[in-house]
């Protein structure tokens, strides 16, 4: 089956093997130790014993992205995610490992390449010329993507056992995000001069929208009649978000699941990137207005307005990026004096304020926000507001702890206050009190 030679200070395992032409070959494996010359005969006619051999292959890293992504990543992946993936992949798996054959990558590799990683510098940071250093976070994401990859290489019969299920990534510590609360959010539409950015806000917030969500809502998914606001049934459909994905996913992917390409600002350059478009009554009346405030724009700029039917764009008509979002939303919390936060906080913040209005019902929160997963919910609720906190924590005091007269929080009893003129009083107008009170006091 195999056998063990040793040459020179090597010890190689020998063995023969049928190729994918079915010609027989003989395949010879260096080891530097005797032991794992033993461990390497013993696992190859163990494999073959079961069937499950895989012939040696020269097939590198390089050459099976390119496959996992034309067999499986085209196929299942989303604009972004195609685009994020890709990136990663060219950032920071295919300069440390594409030269390597895919069957040399074993766990004991694996730990040396994350270990590596955390000490390489960020490629997004090279742009932005700060020094900082691939987080965990990132090498979750990669790890994710590569142990999907070699689960579809063992699949494929290209190898035997996938090695990224022997190895845990390093340990990655989410980072809480700031959330405003309601009375936050209300300071800072306060400062808020923009109105498509105030409109995005009160979108958000009262829709547990995403940005994306909001930049795509088209006034058809608006229902906000005189009918629909009389009845308490104003709402909206979420039929498609807007995206700005490169031009390369849009052809890889063959425009899939674009619902509309928005035409380039400037015909005669050349872009790499494009924009995709992939409930209270008050909020209802705001769009109202807001509607009417574009129909003025649609009027002053006649021909030159850019009809798209979006409820969040700019005067003209034209699509509105998360980018311009994201630049607002900076002015007004730094004129508000508000913590920093990102526009998706104000979907967190909306979860918050609906789970403390029904009293931490999950699955009503669920239905509204549209997250796939109670347990997204349940990781929202953990983070309920700390003057929330308090003021549980007073409420179970003063109803448990004041009643029960038990426990470290138990309340001393606070000795009444002594009127001494009434005692003096007391005192002259009943002399045998006196003497008593004379008596118990010696």
């Amino acid at each position: 089956m195999a056998s063990i030679q040793k040459r020179n200070k090597k010890y190689a395992v020998v063995y023969t093997y049928e190729d994918s032409q079915g010609n027989r070959k003989q395949k010879w494996e260096a080891f530097d130790s005797y032991n794992e010359a033993r461990m390497r005969k013993s696992e190859v006619e163990s494999q073959k014993d079961k069937n499950i051999f895989i012939p040696p292959s020269s097939q590198t890293m390089n050459e099976f992205l390119d496959l996992f992504i034309d067999l499986y990543g085209v196929k299942k992946w989303s604009m972004s995610t195609y685009e994020k993936t890709v990136r990663d992949f060219d950032n920071y798996v295919r300069p440390i490992l594409g030269n390597m054959a895919l069957q040399d990558i074993t766990p004991l590799v694996i730990e040396k390449y994350y270990r590596d990683l955390q000490n390489m510098d960020s490629a997004v940071n090279k742009i932005h010329k700060t020094k900082r250093k691939v987080t965990t976070g990132t090498i979750k994401t990669i790890n994710k993507h590569l142990k999907c990859a070699f689960g579809m290489a063992v699949k494929w019969d290209l190898i035997a056992k996938n090695p990224f299920s022997s190895v845990e990534p390093p340990k990655h510590v989410y980072k809480k995000r700031e959330i405003w609360t309601s009375d936050m959010i209300i300071q800072a539409l306060e400062h808020c001069t923009d109105p498509k950015l105030a409109i995005a806000i009160h979108l958000s917030f009262a829709c547990s929208l995403r940005l994306g969500e909001v930049l795509g809502l088209r006034w058809k998914d608006v229902a906000i009649s005189d009918n629909d606001i009389a009845n308490d049934d104003a709402h909206i459909f979420v039929t498609c978000e807007l995206e700005q994905v490169s031009t390369n996913a849009l052809k890889v992917l063959n425009d899939k699941d674009v619902i509309f390409t928005f035409p380039p600002r400037s015909p005669h350059r050349s872009y790499q990137t494009a924009t995709v478009l992939k409930k209270p009554k008050t909020l209802a009346l705001m769009l109202r207005d807001w509607k009417e405030e574009q129909e003025k724009y649609k009027e002053y700029f006649g021909c030159e307005y850019t009809d798209y039917d979006l409820v969040v764009c700019f005067e003209d008509g034209r699509q509105c990026s998360h980018s311009v979002i994201r630049s607002q939303l900076k002015e007004v919390t730094k004129a508000a004096g508000l913590p920093s936060v990102v526009f998706h906080s104000f979907r967190h913040s909306s979860t918050t304020y609906k789970l403390k209005l029904n009293h931490g019902d999950i699955k009503a929160t669920q239905g509204d926000t549209g997250h796939s997963q109670a347990d997204m919910i349940t990781e929202v609720y953990s983070h309920i507001l700390d003057e929330d906190r308090k003021v549980n924590a007073q409420k179970f005091d003063e109803t448990f702890y004041k009643n029960s007269g038990v426990g470290v929080d138990q309340q001393t009893v606070k000795p009444q206050e002594v009127d001494v003129d009434s005692l003096v009083n007391a005192l002259k107008s009943n002399p045998d009190l006196m003497s008593q009170l004379i008596d118990a006091l010696k």
